[in-house]
This record gives structure tokens, C-alpha cells and sequence, in this order.
């Protein structure tokens, strides 16, 4: 066969990604956080963006007013500053604006005012708040310690190696091999510096198991004896309640038993997680549902999360007058391209959560009204088929994006889940359901008549929910709940 060159002439479709269509994507599954901080970034960049101070203007509600028997409205700021109980342009008393407002005028002192220097707290003085220490973080307080405790160089290295090691916890997980090789110390040396970090506050930092840790803290209250240690050792048997055997390898009476146990209950397992905790992050949910007059569902969008960006075409139409060679017309005009589409994804990113959260409370609207046992089953293709959008697009939507109801604010991926037959040929159970109806039964069993595994798949089956026992047991085990055996020894334990 020979090789010879040719041309030929083919039809094919394929689908290209855009960068704009690439950031359309990405938008979908930001959160509001995360969205606010892109569109500040997108604001730095670009010349011709600008952000807005009106509230967003309503979406365009569906076909008919309505999305799927849903009625679409987007909140007021009259309705916000109503639901909110506050003026919305209320600011913070420590925010800049408030702080000028109510300051002394110049050449007066205010009540909190201190005499560190001529300029007091004057405009161009130093802000004490730049000097305020951020939180001691646990490595933070170890290595001062360590720089304390150590004066050796080479045990400086290897306890600065350890201390990275530590969890957040507070205990130290990894081997300690690859450090003694990485240094070319012996285990010995590596293990001794370890014991020195083992004594620095908080007390249990750096053990390798939930024993050492207990074991620390019991060794510093001088409460280390025999058997406190065979308690620790076999910390599983406590766990389980099993306290008869427990009782039997310490050696003590019951009385004994109790005390110890209150000892150890004293302790801290975690004493990492007093330093450099994380700030609680409050959820805002992104759209409000609410029963509307009719007896219905009103679903709206939170405006306060919907950051609103606009063009300055005043500012695009003086630049492009005297933009002169190619290179600064083309920046241009990207700049404005780039602003478009921007200002157009985040109007359809708000038009589809609408869509996917209306269609989600038509889906839901029985858990609205009655409770958690009867929350539907529910998948993507259902609701991407119902407003006409792909199961991709509709799985993005519901990422990092919250529901408030008047039962809560949860999570629009909280109102997805499988769907659990039904033994009398009924409609299906949604597995939540189901695990709310499991944990149900087991808050209501006593010590006397504790329920297995086998007992609650009977339960179940009774009320027409048909369940494997594997499944009890999985959805069980996912909740936290201990087995009927542990289960019964807490009973009587605390009976």
C-alpha cells in the first residue's frame, strides 16, 4: 500500500469548551462566599466593571408567574429589613464608617480616648487594632516551649520535625522512623526528645494513641497507679460499657470503678482543639421559602447573597476614544467582553438555583408541611427533567447551596437521597425517612426490651418499609448508633 498524501473533506460536531463557558460552569457551583470573593477578584481586574450598591433587581419569574405550581418572587429590601428585624444600612460600630460618625471632634477627647501619644487616635495615628496578636496556634505554643525546655541544636531540629507532625488533635500519628532516618538520629534520640515534648501544656499533647494521651494527663495529676493503668489499657472495654470485666482485670469494687471512671471522663482526649480553633461559619441561606396566602409555597431568592456587578460603558466609551495601538485596543475590548458575560452568568446562575429550588420544594412540598417522615425520594434526573436542564447542571446547582424553611435551613443536596421500596406495594420511602424512623425506634426502646438489629427490620417491615438487615445495620453504624449489645450495657449502666 502506498503512502501518499491527500486531502479530504469531513463534517463532525463537537462541543467546545469556552472560557466563558468554563467560568459559566464554575459560577453554578460556587458558593455565596466563594462567588463574592471571585466577583471581588473580577472587580480588581478588569477596568470596566464596577460594583453596585442597589439591591439586585427581581428575576424574571417563569412562564405563567409561576416555576412548576411554585410561586417565584425576589424579597424587597423593605422585606429584608423585615425579616431581619434591622435597618440594612445599619453598619458595625467598629466598621470605619460608624467609627468616624461618632467620633470626638478635633481637639476633643473622647471617653475612650488614652494619651499614647500627641497624635491620640487621630486620623493619621496607628491603629492599635494592627497590633492585636492573632490566635496562639497550637504548633505556635509548642515551639515556644520547646525553644524553653531544649538547648541542644540538633534536639531543636528534631523536636521542630516532630511538632510539625502533631495533628490538630494534638496527637502525633506518623512514624517516627522516617524522621530518625531523615536526620540520621537514632529511635532512641527521637524518642527521648518526643518525651519532653509529652511534659509541655497542653497536658496529653503529642501522644500517639487515645491511652498515651490519658495516660499523660493521669501521670501529671499523680492518679498513674496499677490499676488506673490496666483501665487505660483496655480504654475499649469502657467504651463498650462492659464494665463487669472492666471491674474484674482492675481489681477494685464497684464504688472504686465509678471513681475512676469520673477520673477519666475528667481528662481531655482532644487537648489540641483548645488553640487555633476554626471561627464558626454562620450558613446564609440562598433562597427563602415561605407559605404563601394561597396555601401554597412563595420561593425567593436571598438578594443579600447575589453580588451585582455592572459595566461603566461611560468609562469604556472615554478609554476607547483614545486607545492608539493595537495591543491596548484588543485589552479593551476583552475587558469588555469579559464584563458582559460576566454580569449575564451571574443573572442565569440566579435564574437556575430559582428554577432547581422551586422545582425541589413542588418535590418536597409534604416534608414542608409534615415533617422529616415524609421527605420523598428524590434524584437529579428528576428535577433536571422537570425544568429542562441537564443532571450535570442541576448536581452543580446544589452544591454548597442552602434551603430555608420554615423547618430549617438545609442543604439543597439534604432533600436528594435513594429510594427504599415499599413492602406492601406502596410508594417508595426516601432513605432518610427512613433513617429518622430508625432513630425514632431506638430513642424509644428500654433497657428491658432493647431493640437488634433483626427487631427493627421487622419494625420496619410492619410499617410497610421493605429494608435488609445489612441496611439497618449500615444506616445505623452511619448515624453513630452503638449495637443492641453495647446499647443494652449503657442501659443498665446508667439505670
Amino acid at each position: 500500500m502506498a503512502l501518499t498524501p491527500k486531502l479530504e473533506l469531513r463534517h463532525s460536531q463537537t462541543l467546545v469548551m469556552t472560557p466563558q463557558l468554563m467560568q459559566a460552569i464554575r459560577l453554578l457551583q460556587l458558593s455565596n462566599m466563594d462567588l463574592a470573593a471571585y466577583v471581588a477578584e473580577e472587580l480588581e481586574k478588569n477596568p470596566l466593571l464596577e460594583a453596585s450598591d442597589d439591591q439586585p433587581r427581581a428575576d424574571p419569574p417563569a412562564e405563567g408567574g409561576e416555576t412548576n405550581g411554585v410561586s417565584v418572587e425576589t424579597p424587597s429590601r423593605a422585606d429584608m429589613e423585615e425579616r431581619l428585624g434591622t435597618d440594612l444600612d445599619n453598619v458595625f460600630p467598629d466598621d470605619p464608617a460608624a467609627a468616624s460618625a461618632t467620633a470626638p471632634a478635633k481637639g476633643e477627647i473622647g471617653p475612650d480616648a488614652a494619651s499614647w501619644g500627641p497624635g491620640g487616635r487621630g486620623e493619621d495615628s496607628a491603629d492599635l487594632e494592627a497590633f492585636v496578636s492573632a490566635d496562639t496556634t497550637l504548633p505556635d505554643h509548642l515551639e515556644r516551649q520547646l525553644g524553653v525546655a531544649v538547648t541542644d541544636q540538633r534536639r531543636l531540629i528534631i523536636g521542630s520535625l516532630l511538632i510539625g507532625m502533631i495533628d490538630d488533635s494534638g496527637y502525633l500519628t506518623d512514624p517516627l522512623e522516617p524522621i530518625a532516618e531523615q536526620l540520621g538520629a537514632s529511635m532512641e534520640e527521637v524518642e527521648e526528645v518526643l518525651r519532653v515534648i509529652q511534659t509541655f501544656d497542653p497536658a496529653g499533647v503529642g501522644a500517639r494513641s487515645l491511652s498515651e494521651c490519658l495516660a499523660i494527663q493521669l501521670r501529671e495529676r499523680n492518679r498513674y497507679d496499677p490499676a488506673m493503668q490496666t483501665m487505660v489499657e483496655n480504654i475499649e472495654l469502657l467504651a463498650r460499657r462492659d464494665l463487669g470485666r472492666l471491674r474484674m482485670l482492675c481489681g477494685v469494687d464497684p464504688d472504686d470503678l465509678a471513681d475512676m471512671i469520673a477520673e477519666i471522663r475528667a481528662l481531655t482526649p482532644k487537648p489540641g482543639l483548645a488553640f487555633g480553633a476554626a471561627p464558626v461559619q454562620i450558613v446564609v441561606p440562598d433562597v427563602y421559602v415561605q407559605m404563601a396566602p394561597d396555601g401554597g409555597w412563595r420561593v425567593e431568592l436571598n438578594s443579600s447573597t447575589l453580588p451585582r456587578v455592572l459595566v461603566n460603558q461611560d468609562y469604556h466609551a472615554v478609554v476607547s476614544g483614545r486607545m492608539r495601538s493595537t495591543e491596548e485596543k484588543s485589552y479593551l475590548a476583552e475587558c469588555l467582553q469579559s464584563a458582559n458575560w460576566l454580569t449575564r452568568s451571574l443573572e442565569q446562575r440566579a435564574r437556575t438555583i430559582l428554577k432547581v429550588a422551586s422545582e425541589i420544594v413542588r418535590q418536597q412540598d409534604t416534608f414542608l408541611v409534615k415533617g422529616i417522615a415524609h421527605l420523598r425520594p428524590l434524584n437529579l434526573k428528576t428535577v433536571a427533567d422537570a425544568i429542562s436542564m441537564h443532571e450535570s447542571t442541576v448536581s452543580r446547582v446544589t452544591s454548597n447551596k442552602y434551603l430555608a424553611t420554615p423547618r430549617g435551613i438545609f442543604e439543597f443536596k439534604y432533600f436528594f437521597s435513594a429510594a427504599i421500596g415499599s413492602s406492601d406495594g406502596g410508594e417508595s420511602h426516601s432513605a432518610e425517612a427512613v433513617r429518622h424512623r430508625i432513630r425514632q425506634l431506638i430513642d424509644e426502646e428500654s433497657a428491658q426490651r432493647v431493640l437488634s438489629d433483626d427487631t427493627l427490620v421487622q419494625k420496619l417491615q410492619d410499617e410497610g418499609i421493605d429494608i435488609a438487615r445489612r441496611t439497618v445495620a449500615k444506616y445505623r453504624e452511619g448515624m453513630g448508633i452503638p449495637s443492641s449489645v453495647d446499647r443494652r450495657r449503657a442501659k443498665r449502666a446508667t439505670a
